[in-house]
């Protein structure tokens, strides 16, 4: 799996080394435990899948590029899913914040993290559109979902020089690294076609 990642574009070897380091399987239903580490996405449930493996390893190097130090480096996750991604984020990131709208996924991913024991994650129920705002700054935002913008919370909850990465539009998306100009703007640079399930307000309890 991590030599397919490196052979479609990823070269950071921070974020190849964290992909080897997390067990995808324990992420994944039993019933696809065989798939596990093929380089695609596979149903959690809810209408969410756990994000294909390059694609959690771009998202992490668009973010890594131009910190300084990542290892001190604050992250809100958008979207937790069964929690793979936050698991490979805390692998190379000095704290990982990730919020989940579904209440079922939620718990899902506590569980799923729990015996990892990775003390820099934490996980927080709620409607990832609003950010994490009692958290906030963060030196990053990556989303998990798509949405014809960026929501406004997420810019007024990142630090000076932070960035966001994350799918951006509607029938046609693109993985997009965004971040303020001198007069608070948002500069968007698209990275390449995705598809991404749709970014939702609100919260889903059962």
């Amino acid at each position: 799996m991590v030599e397919r990642v490196r052979e479609l574009g990823v070269r950071d070897p921070r974020v190849l080394g964290a992909l080897a380091a997390v067990p995808r399987h324990h992420f994944v239903d039993a019933a696809l435990a065989s798939r596990a580490y093929d380089d695609c996405s596979l149903p959690l449930g809810h209408g969410q899948t756990i994000s294909q493996p390059y694609i959690v390893a771009r998202s992490a190097e668009l973010a890594i590029s131009g910190m300084v130090a990542p290892r001190t480096a604050r992250v809100l996750e958008i979207g937790t899913g069964g929690g793979y991604a936050a698991a490979v984020f805390a692998q190379i990131f000095g704290e990982v914040y990730s919020i989940e709208r579904v209440r079922a996924l939620h718990d899902r991913a506590r569980a799923n993290l729990r015996p990892l024991r990775l003390a820099t994650v934490r996980l927080a129920y709620g409607d990832g559109a609003d950010g994490l705002a009692s958290e906030a700054p963060f030196d990053a935002i990556i989303a998990a979902a798509a949405g014809a913008e960026i929501p406004a919370a997420w810019g007024e909850q990142l630090a000076p020089g932070g960035v966001v990465v994350a799918p951006v539009g509607d029938a046609q998306q693109h993985l997009s690294v965004l971040r303020r100009d001198s007069q608070g703007r948002w500069v968007c640079q698209q990275i390449e076609p995705v598809r991404f399930v749709p970014l939702l307000s609100g919260v889903i309890a059962a």
